[in-house]
Protein backbone atom coordinates (compact mmCIF):
# COMPACT_ATOMS: atom_id res chain seq x y z
CA UNK A 1 0.00 0.00 0.00
CA UNK A 2 1.43 3.74 -0.91
CA UNK A 3 1.80 6.00 1.82
CA UNK A 4 -0.50 8.83 2.16
CA UNK A 5 1.23 11.77 1.54
CA UNK A 6 0.89 10.24 -2.28
CA UNK A 7 -1.60 12.38 -4.23
CA UNK A 8 -2.60 9.46 -6.08
CA UNK A 9 -4.66 6.83 -4.72
CA UNK A 10 -5.09 3.47 -6.70
CA UNK A 11 -8.27 2.09 -6.75
CA UNK A 12 -9.37 -1.41 -7.67
CA UNK A 13 -13.21 -1.53 -8.17
CA UNK A 14 -14.54 -5.58 -8.46
CA UNK A 15 -17.92 -5.17 -10.00
CA UNK A 16 -19.93 -6.85 -13.11
CA UNK A 17 -22.23 -3.64 -13.27
CA UNK A 18 -21.06 -1.09 -15.69
CA UNK A 19 -23.12 1.34 -15.11
CA UNK A 20 -22.10 1.41 -11.24
CA UNK A 21 -18.77 1.89 -12.86
CA UNK A 22 -19.63 4.68 -13.87
CA UNK A 23 -20.97 5.89 -11.20
CA UNK A 24 -17.94 5.19 -9.34
CA UNK A 25 -15.78 7.15 -11.38
CA UNK A 26 -18.14 10.11 -11.11
CA UNK A 27 -18.03 10.33 -7.68
CA UNK A 28 -14.49 9.46 -7.76
CA UNK A 29 -13.24 12.89 -8.81
CA UNK A 30 -9.95 14.98 -6.89
CA UNK A 31 -11.12 15.43 -3.13
CA UNK A 32 -9.03 17.07 -1.24
CA UNK A 33 -6.11 17.69 -2.74
CA UNK A 34 -6.69 13.44 -3.67
CA UNK A 35 -6.70 12.08 -7.04
CA UNK A 36 -8.06 8.27 -7.67
CA UNK A 37 -6.90 5.91 -10.40
CA UNK A 38 -9.70 3.69 -11.11
CA UNK A 39 -9.71 0.03 -12.25
CA UNK A 40 -12.15 -1.79 -12.91
CA UNK A 41 -12.55 -6.10 -13.06
CA UNK A 42 -15.64 -7.62 -13.21
CA UNK A 43 -15.02 -11.00 -11.03
CA UNK A 44 -12.43 -12.55 -8.51
CA UNK A 45 -10.24 -14.48 -10.42
CA UNK A 46 -9.48 -10.40 -11.86
CA UNK A 47 -9.68 -9.13 -9.01
CA UNK A 48 -6.69 -11.91 -7.50
CA UNK A 49 -4.63 -11.34 -10.90
CA UNK A 50 -4.31 -7.71 -10.96
CA UNK A 51 -3.54 -7.49 -6.85
CA UNK A 52 -0.85 -9.73 -7.93
CA UNK A 53 0.38 -8.08 -10.45
CA UNK A 54 0.28 -4.57 -8.68
CA UNK A 55 1.06 -4.88 -5.44
CA UNK A 56 0.96 -0.51 -5.27
CA UNK A 57 -2.80 -1.06 -5.11
CA UNK A 58 -4.03 1.43 -2.68
CA UNK A 59 -7.66 0.24 -1.84
CA UNK A 60 -10.39 -2.49 -3.13
CA UNK A 61 -13.89 -1.22 -3.57
CA UNK A 62 -15.41 -5.00 -3.31
CA UNK A 63 -18.91 -5.46 -4.66
CA UNK A 64 -20.73 -8.09 -2.65
CA UNK A 65 -23.51 -10.01 -5.07
CA UNK A 66 -21.03 -11.21 -8.29
CA UNK A 67 -22.04 -13.42 -11.07
CA UNK A 68 -19.34 -15.75 -9.70
CA UNK A 69 -19.75 -15.92 -5.82
CA UNK A 70 -19.96 -12.81 -3.49
CA UNK A 71 -17.42 -10.14 -2.62
CA UNK A 72 -16.84 -11.60 0.69
CA UNK A 73 -15.69 -15.08 -0.40
CA UNK A 74 -13.51 -13.11 -3.46
CA UNK A 75 -12.33 -11.07 -0.11
CA UNK A 76 -11.24 -14.02 1.99
CA UNK A 77 -9.24 -15.21 -0.52
CA UNK A 78 -7.47 -11.99 -0.85
CA UNK A 79 -6.49 -11.39 2.19
CA UNK A 80 -5.78 -15.51 2.71
CA UNK A 81 -3.17 -15.16 -0.52
CA UNK A 82 -1.70 -12.53 1.98
CA UNK A 83 -2.36 -9.22 -0.19
CA UNK A 84 -2.39 -6.66 2.35
CA UNK A 85 -4.50 -4.17 0.35
CA UNK A 86 -7.88 -2.46 2.79
CA UNK A 87 -11.13 -3.49 1.10
CA UNK A 88 -14.46 -1.47 1.23
CA UNK A 89 -17.46 -3.92 0.70
CA UNK A 90 -20.04 -2.67 -1.42
CA UNK A 91 -23.85 -3.68 -1.05
CA UNK A 92 -27.13 -2.68 -1.88
CA UNK A 93 -29.09 -3.07 1.06
CA UNK A 94 -28.12 -2.60 4.72
CA UNK A 95 -27.39 -6.04 6.57
CA UNK A 96 -25.86 -5.64 9.51
CA UNK A 97 -25.15 -9.67 10.30
CA UNK A 98 -23.32 -9.47 6.73
CA UNK A 99 -21.51 -5.86 7.87
CA UNK A 100 -20.40 -7.56 11.06
CA UNK A 101 -19.41 -10.78 9.63
CA UNK A 102 -17.34 -8.60 6.85
CA UNK A 103 -15.61 -6.12 9.48
CA UNK A 104 -15.03 -9.51 11.85
CA UNK A 105 -12.50 -11.00 9.17
CA UNK A 106 -10.86 -8.13 8.19
CA UNK A 107 -12.68 -5.81 5.71
CA UNK A 108 -11.80 -2.17 6.33
CA UNK A 109 -15.06 -1.26 5.60
CA UNK A 110 -18.86 -1.53 4.53
CA UNK A 111 -21.11 0.79 2.39
CA UNK A 112 -24.34 0.89 0.77
CA UNK A 113 -24.28 1.93 -2.85
CA UNK A 114 -26.84 4.06 -2.88
CA UNK A 115 -25.66 5.69 -0.02
CA UNK A 116 -22.03 6.33 -1.41
CA UNK A 117 -23.38 9.86 -2.88
CA UNK A 118 -21.78 13.43 -3.33
CA UNK A 119 -17.92 13.45 -1.68
CA UNK A 120 -18.78 9.79 0.74
CA UNK A 121 -17.18 7.53 -1.67
CA UNK A 122 -13.94 9.30 -1.70
CA UNK A 123 -13.95 10.90 1.57
CA UNK A 124 -14.55 6.92 3.02
CA UNK A 125 -11.67 5.51 0.93
CA UNK A 126 -9.67 8.38 2.79
CA UNK A 127 -10.75 7.96 6.28
CA UNK A 128 -9.95 4.17 5.33
CA UNK A 129 -6.67 4.74 4.30
CA UNK A 130 -5.69 7.13 7.47
CA UNK A 131 -6.67 4.73 9.57
CA UNK A 132 -4.98 1.20 8.14
CA UNK A 133 -1.96 3.85 7.94
CA UNK A 134 -2.06 4.58 11.44
CA UNK A 135 -2.50 0.88 12.93
CA UNK A 136 0.42 0.52 10.83
CA UNK A 137 2.53 2.78 12.35
CA UNK A 138 1.34 1.45 15.87
CA UNK A 139 2.48 -1.88 14.83
CA UNK A 140 6.14 -0.48 14.16
CA UNK A 141 6.35 1.57 17.20
CA UNK A 142 4.90 -1.47 19.52
CA UNK A 143 7.69 -4.16 17.45
CA UNK A 144 10.72 -1.05 18.06
CA UNK A 145 9.67 -1.24 21.61
CA UNK A 146 10.06 -4.56 21.70
CA UNK A 147 12.96 -5.06 19.81
CA UNK A 148 14.33 -2.24 22.10
CA UNK A 149 13.13 -4.07 25.34
CA UNK A 150 15.02 -7.71 24.24
CA UNK A 151 18.07 -5.42 23.06
CA UNK A 152 18.08 -4.45 26.95
CA UNK A 153 17.37 -7.58 28.14
CA UNK A 154 20.46 -9.22 26.18
CA UNK A 155 22.59 -6.55 27.88
CA UNK A 156 22.12 -7.17 31.27
CA UNK A 157 22.07 -10.69 30.64
CA UNK A 158 25.37 -10.05 29.01
CA UNK A 159 26.18 -7.61 32.32
CA UNK A 160 25.06 -10.65 34.58
CA UNK A 161 27.56 -12.90 32.76
CA UNK A 162 30.35 -11.26 32.64
CA UNK A 163 30.72 -10.06 36.11
CA UNK A 164 30.51 -13.52 36.87
CA UNK A 165 33.51 -14.84 34.26
CA UNK A 166 35.60 -11.89 35.69
CA UNK A 167 34.64 -12.39 39.66
CA UNK A 168 36.05 -16.50 39.24
CA UNK A 169 39.78 -15.81 37.93
CA UNK A 170 40.06 -12.96 40.42
CA UNK A 171 39.09 -14.63 43.22
CA UNK A 172 41.33 -17.31 42.13
CA UNK A 173 44.20 -14.83 41.31
CA UNK A 174 43.49 -12.78 45.18
CA UNK A 175 43.94 -15.68 46.69
CA UNK A 176 47.10 -16.59 45.00
CA UNK A 177 48.57 -13.10 45.88
CA UNK A 178 47.57 -14.06 49.70
CA UNK A 179 49.31 -17.34 50.11
CA UNK A 180 52.08 -15.41 47.81
CA UNK A 181 52.06 -12.37 50.62
CA UNK A 182 52.80 -15.15 53.09
CA UNK A 183 56.05 -16.53 52.41
CA UNK A 184 59.34 -15.05 52.16
CA UNK A 185 59.26 -12.75 49.64
CA UNK A 186 62.02 -9.89 48.18
CA UNK A 187 60.78 -6.15 48.56
CA UNK A 188 60.76 -5.73 44.96
CA UNK A 189 58.29 -8.74 44.85
CA UNK A 190 56.19 -7.55 47.71
CA UNK A 191 55.82 -4.08 45.52
CA UNK A 192 54.64 -6.25 42.80
CA UNK A 193 52.20 -8.08 45.07
CA UNK A 194 50.88 -4.32 46.01
CA UNK A 195 50.32 -3.30 42.93
CA UNK A 196 48.68 -6.46 42.02
CA UNK A 197 45.95 -6.20 44.62
CA UNK A 198 45.57 -2.60 43.79
CA UNK A 199 44.58 -3.33 40.53
CA UNK A 200 42.32 -6.93 41.68
CA UNK A 201 40.69 -4.37 44.28
CA UNK A 202 40.06 -1.82 41.69
CA UNK A 203 38.82 -4.30 39.21
CA UNK A 204 36.53 -5.17 42.09
CA UNK A 205 34.62 -2.12 42.44
CA UNK A 206 34.05 -1.49 38.72
CA UNK A 207 32.30 -4.84 38.75
CA UNK A 208 30.22 -3.61 41.76
CA UNK A 209 29.28 -0.49 40.32
CA UNK A 210 28.30 -2.67 36.68
CA UNK A 211 26.36 -4.78 38.64
CA UNK A 212 24.54 -2.47 40.83
CA UNK A 213 23.93 -0.39 37.58
CA UNK A 214 22.26 -3.86 35.86
CA UNK A 215 19.94 -4.40 39.13
CA UNK A 216 18.49 -0.84 39.11
CA UNK A 217 17.77 -1.19 35.39
CA UNK A 218 15.72 -4.53 35.97
CA UNK A 219 14.13 -2.63 39.39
Amino acid sequence: MAKMENNTINVLLVDDDPEYVSVTKHYLRPFQDKRFDLTWVNNGEKALDFLKANPNTDLILMDYYLEKGTGLEVSKRIISEKITVPIILLTTNKDLKLAIEALKFGIEDYLVKEETVDTMLPRAIINVLERVHLKKRIVEAESEKLLSQRKAEAIQELVVTMCHEFNNPLAAIKISADILARQNVTEEEQQFLNRLNTSIALLEQQIIKLRDMNMEKRS
